[in-house]
């Protein structure tokens, strides 16, 4: 019985702090940029760039490049990757989109290369941007039928058909809103003006949480602070407010429709909002995080305005539907893994990684699986069994794993693109993390690259070799 309330505590803490500290900055935003990808841009505008027909010289890099500008995790990419995949963008351009962006984004490689080293960070760069391409291509020419009779199914828009400025403008604010929430930039989070309130009880709340939802670094448990309690009070009350205000509103606006939205915005300008639990009350800090998020919330109703009503309503209404389709599964998942992470102890990890080995790589990968951590989080994570002797292969491996595969990511993938494409999906990232460990940690023990080069080449020979002939094997059963 004690391991059980133990194992369910674990569970309650890890959804605790990841909906206090990171639902709403980060995934938030891209709930609703999910919903202007699939209510607003016209399909062939993505087909044109992501299109399963489109040259791969342009397809995937645009994806890479795209990914590349958002500092995010493994599951708020899955919002924007539902919203590309289902306006006709190809399987392949857009799992290298669900690859690159958690894995190489530049803010990833920015702190990779100050906390680790110049070396890491160009072994992860040039490692995601190889494999996420590669990912792509296999999961392309594997399912490239499927692919195919899904975009036929799907509504087509003329060639011509671009995407409208005024569709342009209110992306970009939904972007720079979701960048301006999660960049940890010196403009961004220096404090501009405090504010001390007096409240005498808040030292004994606080208190009560740090005991209720205790902090471990090691683990990755955040904790739960007093701001995060009130964020998720709020998150809640979105929530009631927009089962009917946004969930229905396909149907036309309703009363609840504006209280959902400007609750919304509220609780983003709140949680850009630092607080403080002193001795004597709450300190509250307006940082530069704080006017951007609030100006770019109170802009994006104006250039929403600037839409016909039924746009509007449409985009309202896929956003929802995004939050219905993958806000339990995250839910479910992240308090699975917090259950898990209560077993689950970094010292096993760190005694069978301290050796380039292929069980040490791997373990490496299922780590990074299991133990999840927000976006960025890994770094220092990997820093410290850096510190603590892990080899430099397998800790490559678990820098290219951790931001690609948590238990809640790979649950929405499989919703998002069936059971077959996501457990292929993640056994190509599990396979190339260890392969990306086994070589670089080769070439840290000394192997020379005149030896490694050979192999690294004739495995991407192997996988060209493979899909050629997978493509010549179903046109030659097309001409039967």
């Amino acid at each position: 019985m004690e391991w059980m309330i133990t194992a369910l505590q674990g569970g309650l803490a890890s959804l605790a702090s990841y909906l206090a500290a990171h639902v709403l900055l980060c995934l938030v935003p891209a709930f609703f940029i999910a919903g202007a990808l699939s209510a607003l841009v016209p399909q062939q505008s993505i087909v044109r760039f992501l299109g399963p027909n489109t040259s791969k010289w342009v397809s995937y890099p645009a994806a890479a490049g795209a990914g590349s500008l958002l500092a995010v995790c493994s599951c708020t990419i899955q919002p924007l990757f539902a919203g590309i995949y289902k306006k006709g963008a190809g399987l392949g351009p857009a799992i290298t989109f669900l690859f690159f962006a958690p894995a190489a984004n530049i803010l990833a490689l920015a702190y990779t290369g100050v906390a680790l080293g110049a070396d890491f960070a160009i072994a992860r760069i040039v490692l995601a941007l190889s494999f996420g391409i590669g990912i792509g291509m296999i999961m392309a020419a594997l399912f490239r039928e499927g692919d195919l009779a899904r975009l036929a199914e799907v509504e087509t828009f003329s060639a011509g058909e671009g995407i409208p400025k005024r569709t342009l403008l209110f992306l970009g604010a939904l972007v720079a809103l979701l960048i301006a929430g999660t960049l940890k930039l010196d403009f961004l989070t220096a404090g501009l003006l405090h504010v001390e309130m007096p409240w005498a009880g808040a030292a004994a709340v606080q208190a009560g949480l740090d005991q209720l939802v205790p902090v471990n670094e090691a683990a990755g448990a955040e904790g739960l602070s007093l701001q995060g309690l009130i964020l998720i009070a709020l998150l809640g009350a979105i929530g009631v407010f927009a089962w009917k205000g946004l969930g229905q509103v396909d149907n036309g606006f309703n009363r609840l429709t504006p209280v959902a939205l400007a609750l919304t915005a509220l609780t983003l300008a709140f949680a850009a909002l630092g607080m403080r639990v002193t001795e004597t009350g709450v300190l509250l800090t307006v940082t530069g995080r704080t006017l951007a998020v609030s100006a770019l919330c109170l802009a994006i109703w104006p250039l929403a305005r600037r839409f016909d009503g039924w746009d509007v309503q449409q985009w309202l209404w896929e956003t929802w539907r995004f939050v219905k389709q993958i806000f339990p599964l995250l839910v479910v998942g992240v308090f699975l893994v917090g259950i898990i992470r209560v077993f689950i102890q970094p010292e096993w990890i760190r005694s069978i990684a301290g050796a380039n080995t292929v069980l040490a790589n791997l373990a490496g990968v299922v780590f990074g699986v299991f133990m999840y951590f927000p976006t960025l989080v890994e770094v220092p994570i990997a820093k410290m069994f850096l510190s603590l002797g892990m080899h430099p292969g397998p800790l490559i491996a678990y820098l290219m794993a951790d931001p690609e595969l948590s238990l809640q990511s790979i649950l929405i993938t499989t919703a998002i693109i069936g059971k077959l494409k996501a457990w292929t999906y993640v056994g190509l990232v599990a396979l190339f993390s260890t392969l990306a460990g086994l070589t670089y940690g080769a070439w840290v023990d000394g192997t020379s690259l005149l030896i490694l080069a050979p192999g690294v080449i004739g495995f991407v020979a192997l996988i060209v070799t493979s899909l050629h002939l997978i493509e010549r094997g179903r046109q030659a059963t097309k001409k039967e």
